[in-house]
């Protein structure tokens, strides 16, 4: 399918492997799993559809919507962000202009606290610091039945898409959200907080790919001239809130996990275990107090 062709019923399996080569021609090394995921949001065929009858036809209408989707994935937009929506831990987040788009390698994080914490029973009080979509707290809370918890972005429009997302997963009576600048206004005690907090040095955000740079916030991505400015802000307050023996989950950039775990044990927390994400690379710091 190309821009300029005629708009004309086609084949489904002919678009999808006309809208794959564009995709790969365009060094996107998703382009099968995009060009599934676009094709199913413009026209409603999905997977299986595609396998079972290749030869159905598409009319003009879908290979119009599908085209705008196409140009815009070209275009380097992401396909959470035109489908408005992305899969965490199983779960699908709802996604807006103000929350960093959730990505695999924050599973590490869920595991790191599945790890430590065996018993899924147990009543935890779950703090998010930067709360985002949510997906944190929400994955937790969906593996831990009896936990409750609170999430605090400072972004009132992500505290909006947290709160919806809590409640389409059917999560909203034991989730909270609230804007605020970190922990500093919060008291009470935690047994667990999480957090994904801005690591990227303010330098190295010019480098970082399309998708990123241009659809995240750059709030959400940028750490300061080291990349460390929110671990110093965050890491005292894990001290202040965490209970006696609680755990913190800190995800970090590659090269970073040395200088946070010194962070965390300047402050009075004991640095356990460093995890890495699937790709390998060092990930999620967990501490206690």
């Amino acid at each position: 399918m190309n821009s300029d062709d005629p708009l004309i019923s086609r084949r489904i399996g002919q678009v999808y492997r006309d809208v794959v080569a564009r995709l790969r021609n365009a060094d996107i090394t998703t382009a099968e799993l995009d060009a599934r995921l676009l094709l199913s949001a413009a026209t409603g065929v999905d997977d299986v559809a595609l396998i079972a009858d290749p030869d159905r036809l598409l009319g003009p209408e879908g290979l119009a919507s599908l085209e705008m989707l196409v140009v815009q994935r070209l275009a380097g937009r992401p396909v959470s962000r035109l489908l408005g929506v992305r899969e965490f831990w199983g779960l699908d987040f709802s996604l807006n202009a103000e929350t960093l788009d959730p990505r695999p390698d924050s599973e590490a994080l869920i595991e790191a606290v599945l790890s430590q914490i065996s018993d899924k029973s147990v009543p935890l009080n779950v703090l998010d610091l930067g709360t985002g979509t949510g997906c944190l707290l929400l994955a937790l809370l969906s593996e831990f039945p009896s936990a409750v918890g609170t999430g605090v972005d400072c972004s009132e429009i992500a505290v909006e898409a947290a709160a919806k997302n809590s409640e389409q997963l059917g999560l909203d009576t034991r989730a909270t959200f609230q804007v605020g600048d970190w922990a500093s206004s919060l008291g009470g005690a935690f047994d667990v907080i999480v957090s994904n907090p801005p690591y990227i040095p303010t330098g190295d955000l010019i480098g970082l790919s399309v998708e990123v740079r241009e659809h995240d916030p750059a709030k959400a991505l940028d750490g300061g001239a080291d990349g460390l400015e929110a671990y110093r802000r965050i890491l005292p307050e894990m001290r202040r809130l965490l209970t006696p023996g609680g755990y913190g989950f800190l995800e970090f950039g590659e090269g970073q996990s040395a200088d946070i775990a010194s962070i965390a044990e300047n402050v009075g927390l004991e640095a356990l275990e460093i995890r890495a994400d699937l790709g390998g690379v060092l990930r999620a710091l967990t501490v206690k107090r």
